[in-house]
């Protein structure tokens, strides 16, 4: 083989080379990712999976648009239904749908989570932030949360987007409304703390009243049987006797108890 075979081959090889990274006929999409095909400026009816695909050189091209589930950590501010500001600390899960990415692409852009997510998010936590005064909006956080979960899922699977989770992290106040508060839940608590003592001392007069009732009730039933039958006196001043007589009686007194013929002196 002369030098003129040998150099022909190497010269379409050289082209060849010099063909792939010029026109670069081959898209590459990555893991993860979505390939969108752009002919002409007219966007293809379909989404390219992972992998390796062909293109026509200046003609058309393969834009790629990530799918995975990102995470975005944002504080904002929003009003209470009681007019306070309040600084909503929030994370929010989401992602592209995988099928739609090209009508994403069409639609919007690349940069959809600006245009798209971003005033949707905003717009939904005013929406229901707006709904609680701000003291009980701390105590039904978790409540406030699963709705504005809701309102995104709802709003945004129609515009390609899948909203995975979204939590409040934290809620803040200004330092003055921040001590209003604490000195409200003081008083709140001192105010019960008073009460239960007044229940506790109505209860213990309540439980003294009773007990009077009941002694009354039981020394009329007493003198009243005591009144009706003679010898149940006799029986009473026995069960008070010390056993002791007295040491004199005074005239013609008898004792006060009637012992009988057998108690006779001999």
């Amino acid at each position: 083989m002369n030098k003129n075979e040998l150099a022909t081959p190497i010269m379409i090889i050289a082209l060849l080379i010099l063909f792939i990274i010029f026109c670069n006929p081959i898209a590459m999409v990555g893991v993860g990712q979505r390939g969108v095909k752009v002919t002409l400026g007219v966007v293809s009816d379909q989404s390219f999976s992972e992998g390796i695909h062909f293109v026509t050189p200046f003609i058309s091209k393969i834009v790629t648009m990530d799918v995975r589930t990102q995470k975005r950590s944002i504080t904002t501010s929003v009003y209470t239904k009681d007019i306070q500001q309040a600084k909503i600390s929030y994370v929010i899960n989401y992602n592209l749908q995988p099928e739609n990415a090209y009508k994403m692409y069409r639609e919007v852009g690349n940069d959809y989570e600006d245009k798209i997510l971003m005033p949707v998010v905003e717009g939904s936590i005013k929406d229901v932030i707006g709904k609680w005064n701000a003291q009980d909006l701390v105590a039904n956080r978790e409540q406030a949360t699963s709705e504005i979960l809701i309102k995104l899922q709802n709003h945004l699977k129609d515009n390609y987007i899948n909203v995975t989770d979204f939590q409040i992290t934290a809620i803040n106040y200004s330092d003055v409304f921040e001590r209003a508060i604490e000195s409200k839940v003081t008083a709140e608590q001192d105010a019960l703390k008073a009460k239960n003592k007044t229940v506790q001392i109505q209860e213990e007069a309540k439980q003294k009243l009773i007990s009077a009732e009941a002694e009354a009730k039981s020394m009329a039933i007493r003198a009243n049987a005591l009144s009706q039958n003679k010898s149940l006196v006799e029986y009473e001043a026995v069960q008070k006797w010390d056993g002791k007589l007295p040491y004199y009686m005074l005239g013609n007194s008898v004792p006060f108890i009637n012992i009988g013929s057998n108690g006779r002196n001999r």
